[in-house]
């Protein structure tokens, strides 16, 4: 197959990033890439282009980098995010608090607006209590998020009723205590 060089205009999930320069089927450049305009052909015209690229790619790196890490020392500063779980009488969890719950937390408490990608979960919170959460916000940055699950149900400490004192049966109730009662018997069906 004839293989052609073309310089990427946009990222493609597994062929390269913006202003890459790669060698591509001749097809797959001609029906797709060149009409769709996510690529230009590798020329000497093309290479100011390139290098256009290269500079919009750079500078929309280190600004997303650098938004990254103010958002990483913000969320430092924060509070622990409290979410409300369901539990049953015995302060067990109803379910688990996942990735996107907690995005959903800190979009409505905190108004901060975090993939649920971002969020290094390796396994969804099952427990009350605080957690500590990673954040893969960019290739380079950590962040660390505190996580409160509480019970949205109040454990009422609950105190058995105290209970009569029992006193000893007399008479005939106690007879028909100690009797076993007998099964009743049933009468026979009448056939047709």
């Amino acid at each position: 197959m004839a293989k052609i060089e073309v310089i990427l205009t946009h990222n493609i999930i597994g062929l390269g990033g913006e202003s890459d320069h790669v060698k591509v089927a001749a097809g797959y450049a001609r029906n797709y890439l060149l009409p769709q305009g996510l690529a230009i052909p590798h020329t000497g015209a093309n290479q100011r282009y390139l290098d256009a690229l290269k500079r919009r790619r750079a500078e929309r790196e280190a600004h997303e980098f650098n938004t990254m890490q103010e958002l990483a020392h913000s969320l430092q500063k924060l509070p622990p995010l409290v979410i409300k779980v369901k539990t049953g009488d015995d302060g067990k969890m109803f379910g688990s608090v996942t990735a996107g719950a907690i995005a959903d937390e800190l979009k409505t408490h905190f108004d901060i607006r975090i993939d649920r990608r971002k969020i290094d979960l390796p396994a969804a919170i099952r427990t009350l209590g605080d957690h500590e959460v990673n954040l893969k916000l960019h290739s380079d940055i950590v962040g660390a998020l505190k996580v409160r699950v509480e019970s949205s149900t109040q454990l009422a400490a609950v105190e058995a009723p105290q209970a009569a004192p029992v006193r000893p049966m007399r008479g005939a109730a106690a007879e028909k205590a100690e009797k076993p009662a007998e099964p009743k018997k049933r009468a026979p069906r009448k056939s047709a």
